[in-house]
């Protein structure tokens, strides 16, 4: 085939099926070549070829003939090239931080299920009057308004009953703590 590259990119940029086939035809090899020496890898290079190869004809309509069209195409080659390169270090961060994420959450959901046992052990050694007032506090959400109602103390009988909660809680939680 006689016919220049420039002229076959050109047709092929208008929609000539058979200018596109003969550049493809002409410069496959040589492009899955470059693309192996890119990636290092020959599957990877025939899907880098396969991309490039897809997008030629979009990409074609781009090209302005400035330099010759090989150049041109290798050119487009190594961008396609670095554009895979970012897109896997990205999923490879992405992936590693996904993983890291899950570990992290996996370690919270422990510890707080852990905390919570403690907290229902500790619970159970707690005088009735003081379990009552921290169940529905701190369990049930309620204010030392509605406990108070609910159990029919004065308000500032729940506020003191807190507070010897979180004494004896701490003073269980630092015996646990010195015991071996």
């Amino acid at each position: 085939m006689d016919t220049p590259d420039d002229t076959l990119a050109h047709e092929a940029a208008h929609g000539s099926r058979n200018a596109f086939a003969a550049l493809l035809a002409r410069h496959y090899d040589r492009l899955h070549g470059l693309c192996w020496r890119l990636t290092g890898d020959r599957a990877e290079a025939e899907d880098l070829t396969q991309d490039i190869c897809a997008s030629l004809p979009t990409r074609l309509k781009g090209w302005r003939a400035e330099a010759r069209f090989t150049t041109w195409l290798y050119r487009v080659a190594v961008n396609a090239a670095h554009d895979r390169r970012r897109r896997a270090a990205t999923h490879a961060r992405a992936a590693s931080g996904w993983g890291a994420w899950e570990i992290n959450r996996q370690a919270e959901l422990a510890e707080g299920a852990a905390l919570q046992d403690w907290l229902s052990a500790a619970m159970s050694r707690l005088p009735e009057d003081l379990r009552d007032t921290l169940a529905l506090t701190l369990d049930e959400g309620l204010t030392q308004a509605e406990t108070a109602a609910i159990l029919g103390i004065p308000e500032g009988t729940v506020a003191w009953r807190m507070s010897e909660t979180r004494k004896r809680l701490r003073a269980l939680a630092q015996e646990e703590e010195s015991t071996p």
